[in-house]
């Protein structure tokens, strides 16, 4: 009876240990399952080279941006980068929103403006020029003008001259504000100034109309590699105007990459990044794709100016071996 008793009772401490054991081993698969989960919720968050972002661009940049997206793409495929295009005014509104995390326009911020969307978003937004864009003065192929001053293109844009202008959207583009600020200093628009739906739209509307000029940005009409870009030019010319930096009187010169360089075309803008991040994202490794070499070379292959790296021609001596 006592071995009986015996036996039993270690059988009971067998089972307990087992019992013991095994809530310990699932009580560590618990806590690894848990890690796990934990790591993946961090892993979701972008960083440089992995996520999903959204971000607002000027209508006036979307074919050059449209490249940009295209290549980082290609090289970055765990990203996503999701563009808007839209009017210099919306991409603004855009800024404050958490949606969007970047915002591409043809102005920075002033210090006014940076201490208001840094109380808005609690840290101070990054902004810098990737590139010098231009307002392109586009006219009809069977027009009779272009060749314009800057005071011409004032007494258009004022209602002076009453030929028709043609702007490159309904809202407050930047090629709307860039003309009111640069060649009207603040003056309202004539009555004789419309708009298009998209810039796409107003090329349409100049090639159709002798009597009419457009505004547009050069990212549309300036890249001659582009198929699409060569066909515009078969249809619209793209207008001269007077070099107000030369010291030569009566110089006009077309936008280009080299007269916007060269600081020759009046009308030549910079292409900014505003980014909103505390730490390094998907936005920033955007904007320094765009602000490296292959980014660089994208703006300079849409015929821009690029704003972070020269690239020029040098001439090398070789000698002969001996």
């Amino acid at each position: 009876m006592v071995v009986f008793a015996y036996t039993g009772g270690l059988s009971v401490i067998i089972k307990m240990r087992r019992k013991i054991v095994y809530s310990s081993i699932a009580g560590l698969l618990m806590f690894f399952v848990s890690c796990n989960t934990h790591n993946k919720k961090e892993d979701s968050r972008d960083t440089p080279v992995k996520g999903v972002i959204h971000i607002s661009v000027d209508e006036s940049f979307k074919p050059v941006i449209d490249e940009q997206l295209k290549v980082h793409h290609s090289a970055f495929p765990n990203t996503k980068i999701i563009a808007e295009y839209k009017s210099e005014a919306a991409c603004f509104r855009d800024l404050q929103s958490d949606s969007t995390r970047m915002i591409i326009v043809a102005k920075g911020l002033t210090d006014a403006e940076a201490a208001y969307y840094e109380t808005r978003l609690r840290f101070k937004p990054q902004y810098g020029v990737l590139a010098y864009d231009a307002v392109a003065v586009i006219v009809n192929r069977e027009g009779k003008d272009s060749v314009f001053t800057m005071e011409q293109l004032k007494n258009m844009l004022s209602g002076k001259n009453k030929v028709t202008a043609v702007m490159d959207g309904k809202n407050a583009t930047s090629t709307v504000r860039f003309l009111q600020d640069s060649v009207l200093k603040g003056a309202a628009f004539g009555t004789n100034v419309v708009a298009a739906e998209s810039s796409e739209k107003l090329i349409d509307i100049v090639s159709g109309n002798a009597n009419m000029i457009g505004f547009v940005g050069l990212s549309w009409v300036g890249d001659n590699y582009d198929p699409k870009q060569t066909a515009y030019l078969k249809k619209i010319r793209l207008a001269r105007v007077e070099c107000t930096a030369c010291l030569e009187k009566e110089v006009f010169a077309k936008p280009s990459q080299a007269t916007i360089t060269y600081g020759q075309y009046p009308l030549a803008r910079p292409l900014y990044y505003i980014l909103k991040e505390n730490s390094a994202g998907l936005g920033t490794g955007f904007m320094n794709f765009m602000s490296l070499e292959r980014g660089q070379l994208i703006f300079r292959r849409a015929f821009l100016a690029p704003a972070k790296m020269a690239f020029m021609k040098r001439q090398g001596n070789i000698k002969d071996a001996d």
